[in-house]
């Protein structure tokens, strides 16, 4: 029927979207080589230059042995020779500074690409780590191969075919169009033949070696666990059954390349028969039937070189279909931000455009800041419940904050509103353009705070004279407000190296210093700061590694402080005095804590009891634990 699509009609409208999401994601991945056009533009006319000396390496070559071979004057052999030397030595100089070059450009390219995944693993983050680690390397080297292996050798060979045809038009015609017709079966359709047969089984490489990175990482990690819950052997199970998988299709890919390989050298000696028939035929002299014989085979081997770029396209496709979803415009994911995922209405704030760079925002404010948050609301999912709504902060220069609440109250949430990593859906994050003087964004005076002016509150926008914490330059704001978050990481690094991150100049009285602040101070003095502190602090018992974060947080010395479990690990009395010390190490710099606990709390200016995303409580400590809070 008329309204009715047909089987062969849905199967090529799913070709051609297939098609359509290739061209997309290899369009997304070289957007990134657009600023290197030049060197990569330089890279493959060195390639052809390399592809056509060889070529004319084998032609001249051949030349000069038939031609000698009638005993001629040696006068008439000596532009020959001179030929052969400087296409032999030509070729191999041609050879190195295309390497150099190439590698240089896609080198720099693989730079940009692998930072815009790490930040984009950073905002949406995959559920598992070895997935990350899989698409950090494996993934990223297929942009690598795309221009290396796939690109520079197609375009080359495709040069260097042509010059060679229109070399054997000189000759003679016929023999010119028989050689066209032997490299357009080697190296057009026996590519496409090859990419086929390898889409097949390529689709599949990147996620088994994700699932084979991911089923290492459990088994190698994880050994203590797995065996308390005698899980090991059925992990191994699955990690052999992946590999067994992995290996399979490894090795039908193998032998159908094995097959189109065989194939492809069996036409290039037909097509060198081709030829030569046709110049018998044509009567061309015997020297130039060597020459055109030998050059033909030459030709079919650059030809064959299309074939392996071909094969390497099919292969990397899921690999780059990978990157490019990183690349690509940022949108919900699951888990990319506290709480679980990428808020509905927002996104990253240093999200960028595919192949792009970011945005330099506004300036960051030079001395104290004064944020606030206006009614704020974030939802992770549409259809979900909110991890903040309707959240009223005032966070004039100076002032101290507890933020409590159980788990999953939105704590963190408000936390990443700060810090810009998201933005609000409804309401607004904002810094104003000065301090409001007598303000400090309580709830009333009979809860122990100064009570801010209570205008109301917006959906979305700012109100006047603020700006959006988004707004500002993502690469600078982080010297403003920043500390120790939920997701701190340690590198596999000296304790030296882990703190200097947060500020690259300090000396190594600075860093001893930060950690005497944080409570590590002994430790340092017995151990160092160039130990090393193992894979995210492994080598660290828990409240060690966390005070080393909190070491790093002093460090940096931000406008505002933020801390998510400062003291976790330690107990009550330690936690106290290492609270304390941090506090009077701020001085008159605010600071946003986040904790359990509703004790050890006196030094702050308010307590903000969060449950549900919504504010229930706010006062200081003892109003609010003499409400029940």
């Amino acid at each position: 029927m008329r309204g009715e699509s047909t089987p062969v009609s849905s199967a090529a409208g799913e070709r051609s979207e297939s098609m359509s999401e290739r061209v997309g994601s290899v369009r997304r991945v070289l957007a990134f080589a657009y600023p290197l056009r030049w060197r990569f533009l330089g890279a493959g006319v060195l390639a052809a230059g390399t592809e056509a000396a060889g070529l004319g390496l084998m032609a001249a070559a051949t030349w000069l042995l038939a031609t000698a071979a009638g005993q001629p004057p040696l006068i008439a052999l000596s532009v020959a020779i001179v030929l052969v030397r400087a296409l032999a030595i030509g070729r191999g100089v041609l050879r190195y500074v295309e390497r150099l070059a190439s590698h240089d450009a896609v080198l720099r390219m693989v730079a940009e690409v692998r930072a815009r995944i790490f930040g984009a693993l950073i905002d949406r983050p995959p559920a598992r780590r070895a997935d990350a680690l899989s698409r950090m390397v494996s993934d990223v080297d297929a942009v690598q191969d795309l221009l290396i292996r796939v690109l520079l050798p197609m375009a080359a060979a495709g040069v260097v075919a042509v010059a060679a045809v229109l070399t054997a038009a000189a000759a003679d015609p016929l023999v010119a169009l028989v050689l066209l017709a032997g490299l357009l079966v080697t190296g057009a359709a026996l590519p496409v033949l090859a990419a086929r047969l390898a889409r097949r089984g390529s689709s599949r490489l990147a996620p088994l070696r994700a699932a084979y990175a991911t089923d290492t990482v459990d088994l190698v990690h994880g050994a203590a666990d797995l065996a308390a819950f005698g899980a090991r052997a059925a992990y191994e199970a699955r990690g052999a059954g992946h590999a067994a998988e992995l290996a399979r299709v490894e090795r039908s890919l193998a032998r159908r390349s094995f097959a189109v390989d065989g194939a492809a050298t069996l036409l290039g000696g037909v097509t060198a028969m081709a030829v030569l028939a046709a110049a018998l035929h044509r009567g061309l002299p015997g020297v130039w039937l060597a020459v055109l014989a030998v050059a033909t085979l030459a030709a079919n081997e650059i030809a064959l070189s299309l074939l392996a770029a071909a094969r390497k396209g099919a292969e990397i496709r899921g690999s780059l279909d990978r990157v490019a979803e990183l690349l690509g415009p940022a949108g919900p994911a699951a888990g990319g931000a506290p709480g679980g995922g990428m808020p509905a209405g927002g996104a990253p704030r240093d999200a960028m455009p595919a192949g792009g760079t970011a945005a330099a925002g506004s300036p960051v404010p030079e001395g104290p800041v004064h944020l606030r948050l206006r009614a704020a609301g974030v939802r992770y999912r549409p259809d979900g419940p909110p991890a903040l709504q309707g959240v009223d902060l005032d966070l004039p220069p100076g002032r101290r904050v507890a933020v409590v609440g159980p788990s999953g109250a939105g704590k963190s949430t408000l936390l990443a509103l700060l810090t810009g990593a998201i933005t609000p859906d409804t309401g607004s994050a904002e810094v104003l353009a000065a301090p409001a003087p007598g303000t400090c964004g309580g709830a009333g005076p009979d809860r122990g705070v100064i009570a801010a002016p209570r205008t109301g509150t917006t959906t979305g926008g700012t109100s006047g004279g603020a700006t959006p914490i988004a707004d500002f330059d993502p690469e600078r704001w982080p010297a403003v407000v920043t500390g120790l978050l939920a997701d701190a990481h340690l590198f596999h690094a000296s304790v030296r190296d882990n703190l200097l991150l947060a500020r690259p100049e300090a000396s190594d009285a600075e860093l001893v210093a930060a950690c005497r602040t944080a409570g590590l101070g002994d430790w340092v003095d017995a151990h160092g700061l160039d130990v090393r502190v193992g894979e995210d602090g492994a080598e660290l018992s828990g409240g060690q590694r966390q005070r080393l974060a909190l070491a790093r947080a002093v460090l940096a010395d931000p406008q505002l402080l933020l801390l998510d479990e400062p003291t976790e690990g330690l107990d009550a009395a330690q936690a106290d005095e290492v609270l304390a010390a941090v506090l009077a190490h701020r001085g008159d710099r605010g600071v946003v804590l986040v904790t359990h606990r509703l004790t050890g709390l006196d030094a702050f200016d308010e307590v903000v009891v969060l449950d549900g995303g919504g504010v229930k409580e706010r006062g200081t400590q003892g109003w609010v634990r003499a409400h029940g809070g």
